[in-house]
């Protein structure tokens, strides 16, 4: 055959195959992300069973010292019955101790709490985003894509927020979409490579800017600085995050980052439509954290 013919040949296979892949239908995300537990372990508090010994036991016979005399039995029962009045006042001085007065008990209950609770990322209030530009048939385009597949947890005390730890957060890049189906199969298949790296990892080691002291309703920037790892490749990055308590019981947060997809071995594959991408990425993510 020509070399003329086979050559254009060639490249009309290779982009058709390769659409074929692009358009392909990427694995699903094989379920809900479960985050791995902040929680100590559960510590057993069954004691240990001891296997009973017979014991033989010599009975000896009663003396006279354990029969005492009738007027000794008299001052041992007055003893340990004491006259009324004195059982009063016991009485009374131990019902104080077990319920205090009323000003005591709001002392208590206003130094009471703080202790340290674990929050854990809610999926349904909650998402991972990635923004990136673009040129699109001439034009300048943004693309979003969002996962709400992602888990997380996060363990604060409101009184004493220097001591908080964040554990490992997930992300399902399998759940990534876009405004586009094309795109999405095209992101799924040949840019985060889903089948083969389903999740999105960050592990964080360290937290900077935290207060020593945390009000309800109050917003507190922090970084938080750990390992990011996409398609298989891990990074040193440092998310800037603003952290607010809305309640006891609840966490609202926002972290963000840009970095260079080409750090982390990303590629963007050839689109004819496509006539130029950025080299940043934007990566943020939306929470609410609930005990």
């Amino acid at each position: 055959m020509n070399k003329t013919i086979i050559i254009p040949f060639l490249l009309i296979t290779s982009l058709l195959l390769g659409g074929c892949f692009a358009l392909s239908e990427p694995e699903g995300a094989s379920g809900t992300v479960a985050a791995p537990t902040l929680a100590p372990a559960a510590e057993d508090d069954q004691a240990q069973q001891v296997e009973p010994t017979a014991v033989m036991e010599t009975v000896e016979e009663p003396t006279a010292e354990a029969y005492p005399a009738p007027e000794e039995r008299v001052a041992a029962a007055e003893d340990a019955y004491p006259a009324a009045e004195a059982e009063a006042v016991t009485d009374q001085a131990q019902s104080d101790e077990a319920y205090p007065a009323p000003e005591d008990a709001a002392a208590e209950t206003t130094t009471s709490g703080g202790d340290t609770a674990v929050y854990e990322i809610d999926p349904t209030r909650s998402e991972a985003r990635f923004t990136i530009n673009e040129v699109l048939q001439g034009a300048p385009k943004t693309v979003v894509g969002v996962s709400q597949n992602l888990g997380g947890q996060i363990s604060l005390d409101l009184n004493n927020p220097a001591a908080a730890q964040i554990g490992e957060i997930l992300i399902n890049a399998r759940d990534f979409a876009t405004d586009n189906n094309f795109r999405n199969n095209a992101i799924a298949n040949e840019i985060l490579l889903t089948n083969e790296h389903e999740f999105i990892t960050f592990q964080p080691t360290s937290i900077s800017g935290l207060p020593d002291s945390a009000v309800i309703g109050e917003s507190y920037p922090i970084q938080i600085t750990g390992d990011l790892t996409i398609i298989g490749q891990t990074q040193e990055v440092t998310f800037d995050t603003e952290v607010t308590p809305l309640s006891e019981s609840e966490l609202q947060g926002s972290a963000s980052l840009d970095i260079l997809y080409a750090d982390f071995g990303i590629t963007i594959p050839f689109a004819r439509s496509v006539e130029s991408v950025e080299d940043n990425v934007l990566l943020e993510i939306d929470f609410i954290a609930s005990k």
